[in-house]
């Protein structure tokens, strides 16, 4: 298992000097984006068609000794807006695409999420079962559009020899461990998640019982904190709409590694990864309003270069 980073959040920075800096952090493995929600700043599918663009771009990570642990396209290709869901599902496919050429295993992308029928402009995440209304959609979203989707999408990534990694986030279809299971059930193995603990902290759920949970079907992980406020939350409760950056009123935030809970716990989830098969990339993403993007890189980034060894121990080092 090795530390890596997810690079958005040096996206003001040309991809050799992001590779500089992230050196002297001990770290020489990046997660790219690839458009949609996040920035393509350090990876622009243009280069499918510009061989040039694609030469320069892999002398860049081979001159650093730099390897990619994914190609992240988090997007909603479920979305009501027909144009938008087009959008967001063609640069999914030409994310596979790209990882393909460059040999990358995983692309990392959300579920997404439908309206209430056809005719909807707008999505809807449902959380509650009652009024029945919500089941009636409920049924309707897994069945008319998830399913069809994601049965074609995790063929075609299969067929390109990638794995699809979907974030468990909430506000879209797949956002625990039981609707993860869902679609894979719905997909295949070619799908599995990619396991962001700060998305079921505030959720109520374990996060290393989850990793047990989801055994086999981790396929890159995502190193982000979350820290919850009693205060607020007896007052908000967890579904909680404010903006992020109302820290003070919220009943929960996201936090840099080691700022919602401790070395302890994060030996014992990287334990856990590797108990339950897991030895990839612990992916840093930065989204801690409280801390610049420098600081909370440099914060995580020390915190888990702590916990993980980055070389196997010598041969029958204790005989």
């Amino acid at each position: 298992m090795r530390v890596g980073v997810f690079t958005p959040l040096m996206s003001q920075l040309p991809l050799d000097q992001v590779l500089t800096r992230l050196a002297d952090l001990q770290i020489n493995t990046v997660e790219l984006g690839t458009g949609n929600y996040v920035s393509d700043a350090h990876c622009k599918l243009s280069m499918l068609e510009e061989a040039a663009a694609l030469t320069e771009f892999q002398k860049i990570l081979a001159d650093h000794g730099a390897s990619i642990s994914a190609l992240s396209c988090h997007g909603n290709p479920l979305h009501p807006d027909k144009a938008r869901a087009q959008h967001d599902r063609e640069v999914s496919r030409k994310t596979i695409l790209q990882a393909e050429k460059l040999g990358v295993p995983v692309v990392v992308d959300f579920s997404g999420c439908p309206g209430d029928s056809p005719q909807a402009t707008a999505p809807n995440w449902v959380t509650c079962p009652w009024p029945p209304d919500y089941r009636t959609v409920l049924e309707w979203q897994w069945n008319e559009v998830v399913t069809p989707y994601w049965i074609e999408h995790a063929r075609f990534a299969s067929d390109h020899g990638v794995k699809i990694a979907i974030e468990m986030h909430p506000g879209f279809v797949v956002y625990s461990p039981e609707t993860l299971l869902r679609l894979r059930s719905i997909a295949g193995k070619n799908v599995g998640c990619n396991f962001d603990p700060s998305h079921l902290f505030w959720q109520n759920i374990d996060p290393v019982a989850a990793v047990r949970l989801l055994a086999g079907a981790i396929y890159h992980v995502h190193a982000k904190d979350t820290q919850l406020y009693p205060h607020n939350l007896d007052f908000a409760g967890v579904l909680d709409t404010k903006p992020y950056t109302e820290e003070q009123n919220r009943s929960w935030i996201f936090r840099t590694c080691g700022y919602g809970h401790g070395a302890e716990w994060w030996s014992e989830f990287i334990s856990a990864l590797r108990m339950y098969g897991y030895d990839h990339v612990l992916s840093i993403e930065h989204e801690d309003s409280l801390l610049s993007p420098s600081e909370g890189l440099s914060k995580a980034a020390n915190l888990l270069n702590s916990i993980v060894i980055r070389e196997q121990p010598a041969a029958a080092w204790w005989s």
